[in-house]
């Protein structure tokens, strides 16, 4: 069937929040537009349907920048997910890769955040950014800042640090750069792969879920989910999250305390769809066990449940966002999207990361800062599909703007004046002040930095041979200005303003209905940087030049398979990514790291009680060319070559409703050293959990148990997360969660 037989519904993405009253302002704007588009005779309509059978909505999700692909046999994964401006795809018709982890995965796997979804992936390792708690993820060997997921393909909307689940319909993990599909990351970030989350919309049947639980004994959790259709032929739907977590976690003396809440709309006419989002996040870790950077080698890992943080550190950030998007079919062929969106963050944390020597002593100091964000983002596109001859084609052209402005400050107490203490003992001291180096005011921050891209893109995908070939073009401009302003005064110390064209090219053949061989070309962007004044003492000779963003290139192919009930994807790639430095006194674009690996993945239910999830990545990660050449040649750190999952969920025959699962998680040793010449050993996690549903007074309620890392392993689970960083991260204790859902 050729893509002009099909009208595709197109669907906008994007969100809005508090950045002024005037996007506030948009958004409750569009919201009322959707309630009087949406329910314009609820109160009778509903009763005179009542005893009247209901038409689904059949919504074709190929295209769509809204409406999702099916879940793949077992329910674990969908069938395809989000590919940038492309909207979502069947996984067999795009020549990237990818997998959109499901809804109901995870309410079963029982996941608090975003991490503890992507750990079910062999290409991604959760670790931290910044040296403070904000998750981040290692995708073919770069890192992923939290702050630059996408929703539903838009940035900046999101929670900076950490997504609690009960926000999210889907987990879209989207393998390998993505400048083109996506636009450049704001933070740089991002260029293996990026996460798109999803929100929540209303099911076809109605939902009432109550949800209570705890994990090992301290740490309470409480969960209310309501869905519901309403108005004529349920067009609109209303979809609300409330989620609580309060308590002592599995490590010892750790506290965290989690608000979420989430309202979503939607509306589903004949040629219109809206739908609209807002959320609020309020997240405080008391006493957070800290990350430790290793001096001169690595201590053997403390007690996984033990804590060496200091009693009065903390993070928390509080954070405001929404959504409005829609879409608008023109004809049955062609359609125009519009999205808005945007987020109010504020942000406190009073840290202690210590240094570490090999027999674990420690040393460390203060650092308090605080942060707010106003972020504005919105993108809007048309897509037309026609034929000329033999070939299809769908067009898509697009336009996109983000815009942050940040303010920060921070304090920190001496260097030169830190506090001992002992991984393994450690010793809590009084608070010493944070006023040895300060910048700006802590309790009223100034702006210090803003950022604005722009970009607009055009693509083209071609159906060729009876859709046996797709053929995808395209190309995106992209322009990148950031402003930086002094921590005191305000005044302004710096700009930067450049653009850049990235291209794209992917292939998909067919073999049948159950093989696509596929091969793309694409790159990552990153803002270029000035060339500084002097370096070593000597004076560089192109001092002052702005260079042009920097594009990492990607060279994919790969194979996938779709038996219908099991699937998988095998791939190899390459990854190039460009650095700058000083050579011969000039600053160039001269260095390079190189990432090659193979992944293969695998999901689906081979057997009627068996579903599995899994894979494995080899990557190999080379610093070729450094500012330092007696590091050519070494491997990235916090690279491991080796990377292993392995998931599987039985119905036991012989209890009806009881599922059981077990997984695996395997990393090989990494680096923690340019030089390498210090490694974390390689390490190995499994975790059980078990489900049962049964009916108790006309009530479905489905019991939930769960304990993570059975053998209490003490291990050191990832190395760094910024880049030229090398903290370790301590694993999780074993840990119990144990939970109660009822429908009402």
């Amino acid at each position: 069937m050729s893509m002009t037989d099909i009208s595709y519904p197109y669907t906008a993405s994007g969100a809005i929040g508090r950045k002024g009253r005037g996007a506030f302002s948009i958004f409750f704007s569009l919201l009322a537009a959707l309630l009087l588009v949406g329910v314009p005779d609820v109160t009778g309509a509903q009763d005179a349907e009542e005893d009247q059978e209901v038409e689904e909505i059949v919504v074709v999700a190929e295209g769509s920048q809204v409406s999702l692909s099916g879940a793949y046999a077992g329910g674990q994964v969908a069938r395809g997910g989000r590919v940038g401006i492309f909207g979502n795809l069947d996984m067999m018709d795009t020549p990237f890769a990818g997998t959109s982890y499901t809804a109901e995965f995870i309410l079963d796997q029982q996941a608090r955040g975003v991490a503890d979804v992507l750990l079910n992936d062999p290409v991604v390792r959760a670790a931290r950014g910044f040296g403070n708690f904000q998750e981040v993820f290692i995708i073919r060997g770069f890192p992923a800042f939290s702050d630059d997921m996408t929703y539903n393909g838009i940035y900046g909307i999101l929670p900076r640090q950490y997504v609690a689940t009960e926000f999210l319909e889907r987990v879209e993990l989207f393998r390998g750069a993505s400048a083109f599909l996506n636009g450049a990351a704001p933070g740089g970030s991002s260029l293996g792969g990026i996460v798109n989350l999803v929100p929540k919309r209303a099911p076809d049947e109605p939902l009432t879920r109550l949800t209570l639980g705890f994990e090992n004994d301290g740490h309470g959790y409480g969960a209310l989910d309501f869905g519901r259709r309403i108005g004529p032929e349920s067009r609109t739907g209303i979809r609300v999250n409330l989620a609580s977590r309060n308590g002592e976690t599995s490590v010892a003396g750790q506290d965290r305390d989690l608000t979420a809440i989430s309202v979503g709309l939607d509306y589903e006419g004949d040629q219109l769809r809206l739908a609209a989002d807002i959320g609020f996040q309020d997240h405080v870790i008391d006493a957070p066990r800290p990350s430790v950077t290793p001096f001169g080698g690595i201590p053997e890992p403390p007690d996984a449940k033990d804590n060496f943080a200091q009693p009065w550190t903390y993070t928390d950030e509080r954070q405001f966002f929404g959504v409005v998007r829609g879409e608008y079919d023109l004809t049955d062929n062609t359609a125009v999207w519009l999205a808005v969106g945007g987020r109010n963050g504020e942000e406190a944390n009073v840290l202690s990361n210590p240094n570490a020597t090999p027999d674990g002593n420690t040393s460390a100091y203060r650092f308090d800062n605080a942060r707010e964000d106003d972020i504005l983002s919105a993108e809007i596109g048309f897509r037309a599909d026609f034929t000329t001859g033999e070939v299809g084609h769908r067009l898509t052209v697009s336009a996109s703007n983000f815009s942050i402005e940040s303010k920060n400050a921070y304090g920190f107490s001496n260097f030169f004046a830190g506090f001992a203490s002992n991984l393994y003992q450690p010793t809590d001291v009084m608070p010493p002040a944070a006023d040895w180096f300060v910048g700006g005011v802590l309790t009223a921050p100034h702006k210090t930095f803003e950022t604005n891209t722009d970009s607009i893109a055009i693509a083209d995908m071609l159906s060729l041979m009876d859709d046996q070939v797709l053929v995808t073009v395209g190309a995106r401009h992209q322009n990148i200005e950031n402003l930086s302003f002094d921590f005191n005064s305000g005044a302004e110390l710096s700009s930067y303003d450049e653009g850049r064209l990235t291209p794209m090219a992917g292939i998909v053949v067919k073999r049948g209905d159950t093989i696509s061989i596929y091969a793309n070309y694409i790159e990552g962007l990153v803002p270029g940087e000035v060339a500084p004044a002097t370096s070593g003492g000597s004076p560089v000779v192109n001092a002052g030049e702005v260079f042009e963003p920097y594009q990492l290139e990607q060279l994919e192919a790969g194979v996938k398979y779709d038996g219908g009930d099991f699937g998988g994807t095998a791939s190899v790639f390459t990854l190039s990514r460009p650095s700058a430095f000083v050579e011969n006194n000039v600053f160039s674009v001269v260095g390079e790291q190189r990432n090659r690996g193979v992944e293969i993945s695998v999901f689906g239910q081979p057997l009627e009680s068996i579903r599995l999830l899994g894979g494995v990545t080899f990557l190999g990660a080379e610093l070729v060319r450094n500012a330092n050449a007696s590091l050519d040649g070494n491997d990235a750190v916090g690279t491991p070559e080796l990377q292993v999952n392995l998931n599987l969920e039985w119905d036991v025959p012989t209890i009806a409703n009881l599922v059981v699962d077990a997984r695996a998680i395997h990393t090989d040793s990494q680096w923690a050293d340019a030089g390498n010449t210090i490694t974390v050993p390689s390490w190995t996690r499994f975790d059980i959990g078990a489900r049962y549903t049964f009916e108790a007074g006309g009530r479905s309620v489905t019991l939930r148990a769960r304990l993570d890392n059975v053998t209490d392993q003490d291990e050191w689970v990832s190395v760094g997360g910024f880049p030229g960083s090398n903290y370790l991260v301590l694993g999780i204790p074993r840990t119990l969660s144990i939970t109660a859902s009822v429908d009402f």
